[in-house]
């Protein structure tokens, strides 16, 4: 029996590992979500905490989507991640606003709005361990806005922040309010919506080296 249920986990863990790996990113629905493990929480107390692996998965997909898409121009010298927010109409104007502060604030890469299928998808609802980041296992990923922590928190603030995991930076929610991936650590009386110097940075070099790594994965594969 102990032997079986080793078997049994083990196939779990690999299939899992093989989800996350998986290329093609499109739009997926909060309800095909995968465990805790692939999630990043806007505020430390949702009851999921940072997920280093979640964050690492969601933005290797993205990437990997992306550079499938613009292979053909390897000239580019920036790149530009689709996004739908069609599934979170009441976000709209904080998606579209959140978008606007991160193209403002990098160069090496651009968000732009597709009512097609995207890199990534926003979703609204309600829920307990409020907004997050997510991959589904399957290499696809979304932002989730839970509408309770939009109201007790700064919206744009909150959107911006789960963007900021799509560009692959990572929650840090012990760093002050001038650090937007600080999330909710700060608590709600925080309202800065813009990534500070280290974080444009951060994102910067992502874009720069980890978009050229991924274009020549994709062309070799070609």
């Amino acid at each position: 029996m102990q032997s079986s249920r080793t078997s049994a986990k083990r196939l779990l863990a690999l299939a899992l590992g093989l989800g996350l790996a998986s290329a093609a990113l499109g739009t997926a629905t909060p309800a095909a979500a995968a465990p805790d493990t692939t999630r990043a929480a806007y505020a430390p107390h949702a009851g999921t905490g940072e997920s280093v692996t979640g964050n690492n998965a969601f933005f290797e997909a993205v990437l990997k989507s992306v550079a499938e898409k613009q292979a053909a121009n390897p000239s580019l010298k920036s790149v530009t991640v689709y996004y739908n927010a069609s599934q979170a109409p009441s976000f709209a104007s904080q998606i579209a606003s959140a978008a606007s502060i991160w193209n403002s604030s990098v160069s090496n890469v651009k968000l732009q709005a597709t009512s097609g299928t995207g890199d990534f998808a926003y979703y609204e609802g309600s829920d307990s361990r409020g907004s997050y980041a997510s991959t589904d296992g399957h290499g696809r990923g979304y932002i989730f806005l839970d509408y309770a922590q939009n109201q007790q928190y700064d919206s744009i603030r909150v959107v911006a922040h789960e963007t900021g995991h799509v560009l692959g930076l990572p929650d840090h929610y012990e760093g002050p309010c001038s650090e937007l991936m600080s999330g909710g650590g700060p608590g709600p009386s925080c309202t800065n919506r813009y990534p500070n110097a280290t974080e444009r940075a951060k994102v910067e070099q992502l874009w720069a080296n980890g978009f050229a790594k991924a274009l020549q994965k994709v062309n070799h594969v070609r």
